[in-house]
């Protein structure tokens, strides 16, 4: 089990970002969150297997929400096995 961090920015805040990543998460065998941060940027922290997460953010750069992704930094660790379900959080 893998986790895996991602910062996206460009137009991420206002389109439903969070919500669509929310709703492709439940065709995935992961868990996670995502939030909104005050500087302009979603953050998205996800468990599971490496090639379930590669699967998912590659979901994810295939969505409608790519037109409003302008950066993405990955960072990859050992999973903390803490997340339940995929949620959005504050």
């Amino acid at each position: 089990m893998e986790r895996v961090t991602v910062f996206y920015s460009g137009r991420v805040h206002g389109v439903g970002f969070r919500m669509t990543v929310r709703q492709l998460a439940c065709g995935y065998d992961v868990t996670g969150t995502v939030r909104n941060l005050a500087d302009g940027r979603v953050e998205l922290v996800a468990e599971g297997a490496r090639p379930e997460l590669k699967e998912f953010l590659q979901g994810i750069a295939e969505s409608d929400l790519s037109g409003f992704i302008a950066k993405q930094h990955e960072t990859w660790s050992t999973a903390q096995v803490n997340l339940r379900g995929f949620s959005i959080t504050l």
